[in-house]
């Protein structure tokens, strides 16, 4: 009896296991995939990126799906992403924009990462404040 095939498929089924459980630890394809079905555009290459970069995709791809779903085209992966390097917190940054928008508040994005970033005590006020002042 010829054990050489055995082991070689034995081999193989391990080899295939273990490559998949390191592609789903380093692309995050059900994100990928719920971001696709919500109409997000990003490729598993940059979810891939993300993780090389250190930017959690789970932080980054939600605040994309919700500024999509609420209409802001004009939010970029790689704002919120330079945010979140800097220490910002993108998920208050998303909500933000979406209350703004949805209160015909037109704020730009410059100056809600500005706001998000201040170490003012109260940013709710403040960006309220704001809002008064841009038409």
């Amino acid at each position: 009896m010829n054990v050489e095939p055995m082991y070689l498929t034995i081999f193989l089924i391990a080899g295939g296991i273990i490559f998949l459980v390191l592609f789903f630890h380093y692309v995050p394809f059900f994100l990928w995939l719920s971001a696709k079905v919500s109409g997000v555009n990003i490729s598993l290459v940059q979810l891939f990126l993300m993780r090389i970069r250190n930017v959690p995709p789970y932080i980054i791809v939600p605040g994309m799906i919700e500024a999509h779903k609420a209409g802001l085209s004009n939010i970029t992966r790689d704002e919120l992403e330079a945010h979140y390097l800097a220490g910002g917190h993108v998920e208050r940054v998303v909500h933000a924009l979406v209350y703004a928008s949805k209160a015909n508040i037109e704020l730009p994005f410059q100056l809600i990462l500005q706001v998000a970033m201040s170490s003012k005590p109260c940013r709710c006020r403040l960006i309220l404040k704001l809002s008064t002042h841009h038409p």
